[in-house]
């Protein structure tokens, strides 16, 4: 009896509200065509996949040999991979450590400004990076740090030795870090903006009127009041520690810093396209994938127990 009146609400419900579900309807196919139908090509990882078997690249998936677990003995068996698993981690964490607490602080610091129009000036300028692409990116700071760039040059000038930003391994991964902190650090601060504008301004007329000043306001009332998304936005970037900034580093690396710079997706990428080792490739990136699973199950677990708050 209870079902079928439920079942007579969920009806009743999605008549009423029929022009919603219409609405969901592009998103769900792209979900089916992009999201989910991929899912069928992780089978190749346990398959010694050959491109040329059978009429088109689908049917290579059924018509190749079946191997097991053959590829991720190959994985970890292999020197290198423990070299781009460690870059990733060294890289990703170098990233958090010296990049996550930035938007942070540019969303105090602009919250705190008065005066509007630099307020706008320097919120614009922080902004417009994020809209350039990686290899635009790349090409104004080579314009500025590479062999011929602006620093270079005037190095050479002064008769002084030039310094190899994009090719020298101790140097390289400091770079990665003050790219992406230029190209990011203004998108990633609206999140915090937006958490900032909520705070009930009662709060801050409250903490004038016992006296705070500026930065006793800012540690007892915007940090506590936007913690909830700082720790969402953490929680998101660890989740993401295998796989954030694989644009950057295919754009930007060479053979050369191969050995601090090489990371999961960008050695997905040379073993699958440049050496057609499919299923290599794609075992490479399931392990990825569910470290990622992971991580951000651990991340939200130890923010729950730690902060009361996580995602779900």
């Amino acid at each position: 009896m209870g079902r079928s009146i439920h079942r007579q609400q969920s009806g009743s419900y999605f008549i009423t509200h029929h022009a919603l579900y219409l609405m969901l309807i592009p998103g769900l196919i792209y979900l089916v065509i992009y999201k989910f139908a991929p899912l069928l090509g992780l089978v190749i990882a346990f398959k010694d996949y050959n491109i040329f078997l059978g009429e088109n690249p689908i049917q290579a998936i059924f018509l190749s040999e079946w191997v097991g677990l053959k590829h991720y003995q190959r994985l970890f068996s292999d020197p290198y991979f423990l070299k781009v698993f460690t870059n990733t981690i060294i890289i990703n964490l170098y990233k958090i450590a010296f990049l996550f607490p930035i938007p942070i602080l540019f969303a105090v610091f602009l919250n705190e400004a008065r005066n509007k129009v630099f307020k706008k000036l320097v919120q614009t300028s922080v902004y417009i990076p994020y809209f350039f692409s990686w290899v635009i990116t790349f090409g104004i700071f080579y314009s500025v740090l590479g062999s011929y760039g602006i620093i270079n040059t005037v190095l050479k000038a002064l008769d002084l030795s030039s310094i190899q930003f994009f090719t020298n391994p101790k140097i390289f991964r400091g770079i990665l870090i003050l790219t992406e902190g230029w190209k990011e650090t203004g998108w990633n601060s609206i999140v915090y903006l937006a958490a900032i504008t909520a705070i009930d301004p009662t709060l801050y007329e409250a903490a004038e009127v016992d006296g705070a000043g500026r930065f006793r306001k800012i540690r007892h009332i915007t940090i506590p009041c936007i913690l909830p998304s700082i720790v969402l936005m953490l929680i998101i970037r660890i989740g993401s520690i295998l796989s954030g900034g694989y644009e950057q580093i295919l754009v930007m690396y060479n053979a050369v810093v191969y050995e601090v710079a090489d990371v999961i997706q960008t050695y997905v990428y040379r073993m699958g396209l440049g050496k057609m080792e499919y299923s290599l490739a794609t075992a490479l990136g399931l392990f990825n994938s569910i470290i990622a699973f992971i991580m951000i199950t651990l991340s939200n677990k130890l923010s729950k127990k730690m902060l009361g708050r996580g995602i779900w």
